[in-house]
């Protein structure tokens, strides 16, 4: 069986000129990901690999939780190809995931992580909103054979304020 976990970063500022890439978190987006990280802990077990943009404002969000689940540096990967908003080639970056990893975290942005979870996953969802986490379960060996999965957990922000 394979988990793969989609988080959506945190919401970003618009109050300096920057480029996107280089946009940071806002205040609310910090701790709607510590908000999120802990109720993630609680209920679930880490994952045993997360893959974030560089995007900074999907780093940082992506550090909170590394932060919080106490997750080691060499499982922690930084993928400047994950700065898409094209859920085709993020799906195809998840299905190159090695074999070994059962539990796979993603941080990225919409589109494509919204799209992917409804192409993917068994529950319609209308908008991953910021710091949105959606785990959804696949009963196959490889991450090449990703392709209908179960739903089984939704955490957005506003459902824990």
């Amino acid at each position: 069986m394979k988990r793969l976990i989609l988080v959506r970063h945190g919401k970003s500022s618009w109050e300096t000129n920057l480029p996107d890439r280089q946009r940071p978190l806002k205040s609310r987006g910090k701790t709607d990901g510590i908000l999120i990280s802990k109720a993630y802990k609680e209920s679930y077990k880490n994952p045993e690999l997360v893959l974030t943009s560089d995007a900074v404002r999907a780093n940082t969000t992506a550090n909170i939780f590394k932060a919080t689940l106490e997750i080691p540096d060499d499982k922690f990967i930084v993928d400047p190809k994950l700065y898409t908003f094209d859920e085709r080639e993020l799906k195809h970056i998840i299905k190159g995931c090695k074999e070994s990893i059962d539990t796979l975290m993603v941080f990225g942005h919409n589109n494509a992580l919204t799209f992917l979870a409804n192409d993917i996953g068994s529950e319609y969802i209308d908008n991953i909103p910021t710091t949105g986490l959606v785990i959804i379960d696949f009963k196959v060996e490889r991450w090449t054979q990703i392709k209908e999965g179960q739903t089984i957990k939704t955490l957005f922000p506003k459902h824990l304020k």
